[in-house]
């Protein structure tokens, strides 16, 4: 105990020291990580605990966990490499703002890099890697102030500004499961070319090419509902979100042959891991219960009409970012709603 206790303090006093200053949110973020948090309140049994988003980065890693170790499964030690770049990339912009703020480290990105390079296809150069990472860290979270601030999730903006700038990195190096060979087919692509269909096995199982984080579909379900009975995660975003995208194809799939039937659309894409992982973020999410569904159902639309009528064969990134700028407005109009005689 007494060394414990000499170790935190040495921590504490090293970012202290005049020439060392500069690097004081380094110290304080391992000395959290360590043992934890020194404010308390000044009566008992009160303790201000901030690390409550360490709780909360920690449940949603853990749900992440099933689609991670299947990617690194899948594709070895390059998948690997994928994810270790995002969180270098991105991270050194999280010390390098954390310096710039004098402010401890935030977790958030424990989670975002980590998503950032699960929706990535397996075969990326590692530079497009670096640098989607870095954008979506500066101009998705850090300029808006940090995390809680955000307005978009960074992880998306990185996603959307790398496809944009480097459109045949992301559209022609997908690859199969356990092989060597280049594919620019997946299961939405052939879909929308030909209309035939993988078996539900094989999209359970993730067994075709795709995104890292989307093809184990089955631990993706695992992951989502840990993170919903855990409280993680609120489960009417993900329900209204998969829910329409399932009542939408089955009222459109037997008219309309661009619109895939609903059990294919729901298993298809990065639809599953978008709606457990990306959508529920609560700082891009509504506050209000109302606004939640209202989202959900947003991107429900979105993702059909983006998926059945336009030229992209994926609508999950989009219509997260579209409902993104909208979160405010949703807010103000449930609230404006419920409570009619207040001014808001």
């Amino acid at each position: 105990m007494k060394n414990q206790n000499r170790v935190q303090a040495l921590l504490h006093s090293m970012g202290e020291v005049k020439s060392l200053k500069k690097f004081r949110a380094i110290f304080e973020t391992i000395e959290g990580i360590i043992f934890g948090n020194r404010v308390v309140t000044l009566r008992a049994p009160h303790i201000k605990d901030n690390i409550e988003i360490k709780r909360y980065m920690s449940f949603a890693i853990i749900g992440l966990m099933p689609a991670t170790i299947a990617a690194v499964y899948f594709y070895g030690l390059y998948a690997l490499a994928i994810i270790m770049t995002s969180y270098v990339a991105g991270g050194l912009v999280e010390v390098a703002f954390a310096i710039l703020r004098d402010r401890e480290i935030e977790e958030g990105f424990l989670v975002t890099g980590l998503i950032f390079a699960l929706v990535l296809p397996p075969t990326l150069p590692l530079w497009a890697v670096a640098i989607g990472s870095i954008f979506g860290t500066f101009f998705g979270k850090e300029v808006f102030g940090g995390t809680g601030r955000n307005i978009f999730n960074p992880a998306l903006v990185g996603r959307l500004f790398i496809t944009i700038a480097f459109p045949q990195q992301m559209s022609a190096a997908w690859k199969e499961p356990f092989a060597d060979v280049i594919s620019s087919a997946t299961p939405l692509g052939v879909f929308k070319v030909s209309g035939e269909m993988s078996s539900y096995m094989d999209l359970l199982l993730g067994m075709h090419a795709g995104s890292m984080g989307e093809l184990f579909r089955l631990g993706i379900i695992v992951g989502g509902v840990f993170l919903m009975l855990s409280k993680v995660s609120n489960w009417r975003i993900p329900v209204s979100y998969l829910g329409t995208v399932f009542v939408l194809s089955l009222i459109g799939s037997p008219f309309i042959n661009t619109i895939a039937p609903p059990i294919f659309s729901l298993l298809s894409g990065g639809l599953l891991f978008g709606a457990m992982f990306m959508a529920t973020d609560p700082v891009t999410g509504p506050r209000t219960n109302e606004g939640k569904f209202i989202f959900g159902i947003g991107c429900g639309l979105m993702t059909l009409l983006i998926r059945s009528f336009s030229g992209y064969t994926e609508g999950v990134m989009f219509s997260i970012i579209f409902m993104n700028g909208l979160n405010p407005l949703i807010d103000h109009m449930v609230l404006k709603s419920k409570y009619r005689n207040n001014k808001l």
